[in-house]
């Protein structure tokens, strides 16, 4: 056996294990920054140049990585045996990111008219359709967003039919196609083509392919709440909130509101009230709220009246009003907290603390007559549950309205009570209740007082504009009109919407007889109140003072036109008109205001001079008729009728109506000459008895001048005194009216009437009218006749800031 055993010499050459702690030169990376190939092939692109065929062997040598030895390339991995032989890369140099075959040929060029390319380009226009419709939309072109969504939806049925024309069905783009559809209903609804709109949104509903497309039937429920289909948009309503998840709260939530409200508009307040009870259980808000203070209110529910509100008052705002306080002196902080002020956010909290307090005035105001035994009692509840909770600042507000509901109830005693206690507020409330004091003061014609308490809402808050303008209103009242102006202007200053402050200094330009400012402010005015028909009727007046009359004529129609049935507005046309000498569209107007209101008597004194300038007796009767009814003290209207009878040949009628003037009248000089002159024309027996009378009344007539005369020979200076008593009489009478004079002088100097029987004094014919409608529109409003004539105290004079409507 040992016999076929050799042991291997100690002398052996060939030792299979030799070598492995030898390592080739070029990996020796000590020397490399000597290395001048090295370095050199660093720098530049030699170290890319191919390998030489005659590549060097490693020290132990095998073949290097990649060099060819015997012809054969050495493998690059060891995925390959290194033995591997490749007839195609026999004899081939190491070239592994292929520079050696060239550049690469050019990219194919795409075909245009492919398929594919169409239905890019189309995809492309419709989205390009879509944002230009909702663009549009954003800008308020309704009618422009309708026609390029309708273009959006048609390019994209093409799109539709060019890939199912491809065999592509299953890349059809739903969110493109969902897209088209939504649009397209939404701007449906805009325009109100209501029918059109549910059509669209029933084919995106139908459709199973849209995910979450159901909730889109709360948008048809609105689209039938416009339409006042009450029940079919609960129904839609109730269908969308079954197809929201209970995670999205925040959605059913807006869904419940929208029932709720939907429920309120049906008359059904028993479900609104479950509906708005499960919102303020889950999540209240303000809205909510305020809903359910209503409907409570409309069920007549006292004690849950009170507990909705309370709810209301309990919602919190989310707002920290600390954050706008700056805590320390560091400049950093300071500038942060600048920064903030005024920023978006703190705008919107401004807002939603500015709707709180509106609803919960509203609220308070809507609930206090009904929740107690008296509104004083409702009031004083409310302001206690106000005083107790976040809102302690409209605890006030709520006194002043109070004192307000005082005044709509004509209690003057217990609003000025209130206000007085409120005097002793802080400067805010302060100034808000002493211009409630002033303004009541100035309507009771106190001025003196009005003008204290003005001066101190002045003194509390410089800024107030309703302050300023009851302090002019009161200057105004004492006719310091120059110190009036001032203090509109500062008012204007301080809020150029104040637009009594603007009414009233065009008032005070105007009795300055600065007519030109005058009629500045009130074109300002008319800017700002398109359709205020006592703007309009000012500017108009301006006019006609500026002798203007066709400008006048114009600016009346327009008032004419805001209110056509205004009687003072039409006779002032119609005086208008008369000067004009336009008889015709004059006699158009009168009668219109005469047929509105057929009690003025300038109105109708105008009608019956008309038809006897016409010689229409007959119909000039039924006026003086109506003027005798509306001044039966006055003997002219009966005898202006007896007169129209005996001119159109009606002497009985005549007769009978001068007796019965004589009987009211007995000692009426001119009527004795008519029946005088009329019985003997009839050639009646009562003539004489009748000139008895007359004889009789003008002897004592004679007398009582006698008398006077020598009383004024006796006294000259009680005769001065009489005269100019007499003169100051005169100049009142001819002051009070000038268009009644003008009128009196035409029946005066018709034909015929200046006969002797027919001729009647000035004293007779006169007479002093009191427009029993009290301040009218067609005469110039003075500031003071501005504010009386005001229905609510809270837009004039009792201040907008703390008086809601």
């Amino acid at each position: 056996m040992m016999q076929n055993v050799h042991l291997a010499p100690e002398t052996d050459e060939d030792d299979l294990y030799s070598g492995y702690n030898d390592y080739n030169p070029i990996c020796d990376i000590e020397e490399l920054e000597n290395d001048v190939a090295f370095q050199q092939a660093v720098r530049t692109s030699h170290g890319r140049r191919p390998p030489s065929k005659t590549s060097l062997a490693s020290s132990i040598g095998r073949p290097m990585t990649g060099a060819i030895q015997d012809g054969v390339t050495r493998p690059m991995t060891a995925v390959r045996a290194a033995g591997f032989i490749k007839a195609g890369l026999r004899g081939s140099a190491f070239d592994p990111l292929g520079q050696s075959r060239g550049p690469a040929p050019p990219l194919e060029v795409k075909k245009k008219d492919s398929p594919e390319e169409k239905i890019k380009q189309l995809e492309k226009e419709v989205n390009e359709l879509v944002e230009e419709s909702c663009i549009a939309n954003s800008c308020g072109d309704l009618k422009l967003a309708l026609e390029k969504a309708k273009d959006a939806g048609r390019k994209e049925r093409v799109l539709v039919r060019q890939r199912e024309q491809a065999a592509t069905p299953e890349n059809i783009n739903l969110d493109l196609t969902y897209s088209v559809l939504f649009n397209l209903a939404s701007q449906y609804s805009v325009n109100e083509m209501y029918a059109e709109a549910l059509n669209t949104y029933q084919v995106i509903v139908k459709n199973k392919m849209f995910s979450n497309a159901g909730i889109l039937k709360m948008n048809m429920g609105n689209i039938y709440l416009k339409q006042r289909n009450y029940s079919k948009a609960i129904k839609f309503y109730r269908m969308a909130l079954d197809q929201v998840p209970s995670v999205n709260k925040q959605m059913r939530i807006k869904i419940m509101q929208n029932i709720g409200v939907t429920f309120i508009l049906a008359g059904q307040y028993s479900d609104a009230i479950n509906s708005y009870e499960h919102i303020m259980s889950m999540a209240p808000n303000l809205k909510a709220g305020y809903n359910l203070t209503v409907c409570y209110f409309a069920v007549g529910d006292r004690e849950k009246m009170k507990k909705a509100f309370q709810k209301l008052i309990a919602v919190p705002l989310e707002i920290d009003e600390d954050k706008y306080i700056s805590p320390s002196d560091d400049p950093h902080t300071n500038l942060v907290t600048e920064a903030i002020k005024n920023d978006h956010l703190r705008q919107m909290e401004r807002e939603r603390k500015a709707m709180a307090e509106k609803y919960i005035m509203t609220s308070a105001k809507l609930i206090a007559p009904v929740i107690e035994t008296s509104f004083a009692a409702g009031y004083d509840w409310c302001v206690e549950v106000v005083k107790a909770s976040q809102y302690v600042e409209l605890a006030n507000d709520l006194e002043i309205n109070k004192a307000v509901t005082y005044l709509r109830q004509r209690d003057y005693n217990q609003a000025v009570e209130i206000l007085k206690m409120l005097e002793k507020k802080d400067s805010r409330v302060k100034s808000a209740a002493a211009t409630n004091l002033s303004a009541l003061y100035y309507m009771g014609k106190d001025f003196a007082q009005a003008s204290s308490y003005a001066d101190i809402a002045v003194n509390s808050d410089r800024y107030n504009p309703a302050a300023l303008t009851n302090k002019g209103n009161t200057v105004f009242a004492n006719g310091d009109y120059e110190k009036a102006a001032e203090f509109y202007k500062e008012a204007l200053r301080n809020d150029s919407s104040c637009t009594e402050a603007l009414y009233n200094i065009g008032l005070t330009y105007e009795k300055l007889n600065r007519l030109d400012e005058a009629l500045d402010c009130f074109l300002k005015l008319h800017a700002i109140l398109r359709n205020s028909a006592e703007v309009l009727y000012q500017i108009a007046n301006i006019y006609e003072l500026m002798e203007n009359l066709s400008q006048a004529i114009e600016w009346l129609m327009q008032v004419v036109s805001v209110v056509p049935t205004n009687p003072q507005v039409l006779a002032k046309l119609g005086e208008l008109y008369d000067r004009e000498g336009d008889k015709s569209q004059a006699f158009q107007y009168y009668y219109e205001s005469y047929r509105y209101f057929p009690c003025n008597i300038e109105v109708v004194e105008w009608l019956g001079a008309y038809y006897i300038d016409t010689q229409f007796w007959e119909k000039a009767i039924q006026y003086f008729e109506r003027a005798s009814l509306i001044q039966p003290t006055q003997v002219k209207w009966q005898l202006m009728v007896a007169s129209c009878f005996r001119r159109s040949g009606n002497y009985q009628k005549a007769l009978d109506t001068y007796k019965d003037t004589h009987r009211k009248f007995p000692e009426n000089v001119e009527c004795l000459r008519f029946l005088v002159r009329l019985c003997t024309d009839l050639g009646l027996k009562d003539a004489q008895e009748y000139a008895r009378k007359l004889k009789r009344l003008e002897k004592m007539k004679e007398i009582r001048e006698q008398r006077i005369k020598s009383g004024r020979d006796g006294s000259g200076g009680s005769r001065g005194k009489r005269e100019g008593s007499a003169s100051s009489d005169s100049g009142q009478d001819c002051s009070a009216s000038s268009k009644g004079e003008r009128l009196s002088a035409k029946l005066r100097t018709l034909p015929g009437t200046n006969e002797p029987y027919e001729s009647s004094s000035n004293k007779e014919i006169d007479a002093s009218y009191v427009d029993p409608l009290g301040p009218q529109i067609e005469r110039p409003k003075t500031a003071a006749k501005k504010r009386i004539d005001d229905d609510d105290f809270a837009d004039e004079e009792l201040g907008d800031d703390l008086l809601p409507e």
